[in-house]
């Protein structure tokens, strides 16, 4: 089993940048597929970006492609999601999630979820 910690969020103006990380405790964390995921108020939740155990794989939206990157540290259990040229349109709360099957932008597949970290971002 794998538990996920979020943290790194909190209130940006446009145009600013923040970094997420996602701590991981438990065995393998990098036998595990890790994406990450948010929702907004009112919203369904919808898939950002994921990476696959050995980093060499990356998917994001098309929404944030270009502003977003994903990266992990195996070595620290921790996956980042690095977010610049921030939109009002990005505010939401993110939550990373785990998956030891396949490398995949549909948040059913994943086994494991964090409490999620807010993000807003001021116009």
């Amino acid at each position: 089993q794998v538990q996920l910690v979020e943290s790194g969020g909190g209130l940006v103006q446009a145009g600013g940048s923040l970094r997420l990380s996602c701590a991981a405790s438990g065995r393998a964390f990098s036998s595990y597929d890790m994406g990450w995921f948010r929702q907004a108020p009112g919203k369904e939740r919808e898939f950002v970006a994921a990476i696959s155990t050995s980093g060499a794989n990356r998917y994001y939206a098309d929404s944030v492609k270009g502003r977003f990157t994903i990266s992990r540290d195996n070595a620290k259990n921790t996956v980042y999601l690095q977010m610049n040229s921030l939109k009002p349109e990005d505010t939401a709360v993110y939550y990373c999630a785990a998956d030891r099957f396949r490398l995949t932008t549909r948040g059913s597949q994943y086994e494991y979820w964090g409490q999620g970290t807010q993000v807003t971002v001021s116009s």
